[in-house]
């Protein structure tokens, strides 16, 4: 029998550990885009105590495809607008779901 796994934060798509240098070196951006995207509230990781931005792998994902939109020509507000609706979308579909799942027993 083998013992279980650690819950370990690299597990967690959420938890905040890599820093700007490792996501930059990561995606292949600028620290600088990265730090534009937290200011344009597009992505906004979370900070260390001393006050490093940290970003989970979601956020990464995120900064992944905002560079993706921007690479094709998009505005940051544009990109933004997009994101806001895809998030609508996604809330509208859920809420879909649920009233059907109410009508059928």
């Amino acid at each position: 029998m083998q013992p279980e796994a650690p819950n370990l934060p690299i597990d967690d798509t959420y938890a905040p550990i890599y820093t700007v240098g490792q996501v930059s070196s990561m995606l292949g951006v600028q620290p600088a885009f990265l730090r534009r995207l937290d200011v344009e509230c597009l992505v906004s990781p979370c900070r260390s105590e001393g006050g490093q931005r940290r970003y989970s792998r979601a956020e990464i994902g995120l900064v992944q495809r905002v560079s993706e939109l921007a690479g094709e020509g998009m505005t940051l507000a544009g990109i933004k607008r997009i994101l806001l609706l895809e998030e609508q979308l996604h809330e509208t579909r859920a809420e879909l779901e649920r009233l059907r799942a109410q009508l059928d027993p």
